[in-house]
């Protein structure tokens, strides 16, 4: 957005200002608009941690334990960006960053002021049952097990996916039919697979590495695409029906954030990705390659009106919360350097909008 550029205001966003005078004032107008909980949607990534974050603020404060949703990453930032207001949430749980159009999104609705909280990293496991077989995959590997399109016998040419078994796409591994359950299109762990292991596995076949200099669009079109006959499996944003599902059909393998492997180690167990079995030290130290950064985004606007949404923000960033010995490391949350958590813990309070735009 232009800096002098005007953002459009509705109808909700006047009452929603004429409430937030009469709070600062005294009033109580706002509880009297309809909301006076922290309403939290986005990431069923992020959202065990938020939970958990939300019941302990509950337990420990005079405001009510605020709603958390899991609704998916995009569909989370889809409903913060529509409007500001207690009809829209204050907050959006996300497992990537922000991108630039949904930034313009919420611009366009007058949501002009947004505070970005990172709050630690996040591997995406590929996993099967613990009584499974044990194997190890490579990015290459699970690229031409789940793309649409793969190399075919002749030079440079790309095919549909031919491939059934994971014996057929590397002769290393066991013949079991190709079988995975993973997020839909509107999680940022499908995002973020995508592009993490995905993309990895093509930069690692030449005739499609290629494209990236001489055709980027059909480069990610080509990297990005998920084969649609049945071998990857839409099992929705509830990682956990993903886990009992695995529990049910020791040939298939699941994609979820480590969070979910590290609370279910009983029932599945985390394949090796390019050498490095996902653990909590391989991804704090960044060796295991499938791993991103978790985040979540408030409405500067909703701050010091919503009830309790400041208390959360001070809760979610205090060390006894997200530190090295904090009770989200309990739950799989792999910690920030000090040093990181200490200077964005200090952005947010002081309530530090984003100012350059994420591509």
């Amino acid at each position: 957005m232009e800096e002098n550029q005007v953002p459009k205001r509705t109808t909700r966003w006047m009452i929603f200002a004429s409430a937030l005078l009469a709070t600062l004032a005294g009033g109580n107008a706002f509880a009297q608009a309809g909301r006076d909980y922290v309403y939290i949607v986005g990431s069923s990534t992020v959202y065990p941690f938020a939970t958990v974050v939300a019941e302990r603020f509950g337990r420990g404060s005079e405001f009510k334990t605020p709603k958390v949703e899991s609704t998916g990453s995009g569909g989370g930032l889809k409903l913060f960006c529509d409007g500001i207001g207690v009809d829209y949430p204050d907050i959006a749980n996300s497992s990537r960053a922000i991108k630039k159009s949904e930034i313009d999104a919420c611009a366009g609705n007058g949501v002009d002021e947004i505070i970005e909280v990172k709050i630690g990293y996040d591997g995406i496991v590929f996993a099967n049952a613990v009584t499974s077989q044990t194997i190890s995959l490579t990015r290459k590997d699970i690229f031409l097990a789940l793309a649409k399109e793969v190399p075919g016998d002749v030079e440079g040419e790309l095919i549909e996916n031919p491939y059934l078994t994971w014996n057929d796409v590397n002769a290393a591994l066991p013949d079991l039919k190709i079988e995975v359950l993973g997020p839909p299109p509107t999680s940022g762990t499908r995002d973020a697979f995508v592009e993490l292991a995905m993309e990895g596995g093509c930069k690692a076949i030449p005739r499609i590495s290629a494209l990236k200099n001489s055709d980027s669009d059909r480069f990610k079109a080509v990297c990005h695409t998920i084969r649609e006959d049945g071998a990857f499996i839409e099992a929705g944003e509830n990682d956990n029906l993903i886990v009992q599902k695995l529990e049910a059909n020791p040939s298939a393998f699941g994609i979820f954030g480590f969070s979910f492997l590290d609370q279910n180690g009983e029932k599945v167990k985390g394949a090796a990705v390019d050498g490095t079995v996902p653990t909590f030290d391989a991804i704090a130290d960044g060796d295991y390659p499938v791993s991103r950064p978790l985040y979540f985004y408030v409405k500067k606007a909703h701050v010091d009106v919503i009830p309790g949404l400041r208390g959360y923000l001070r809760e979610f960033t205090s060390e006894r919360a997200w530190g090295d010995e904090g009770y989200l490391t309990d739950r799989g949350l792999i910690p920030m350097p000090l040093e990181e958590r200490s200077a964005m813990a200090a952005a947010v309070m002081k309530l530090t909008p984003l100012t350059v735009a994420k591509e």
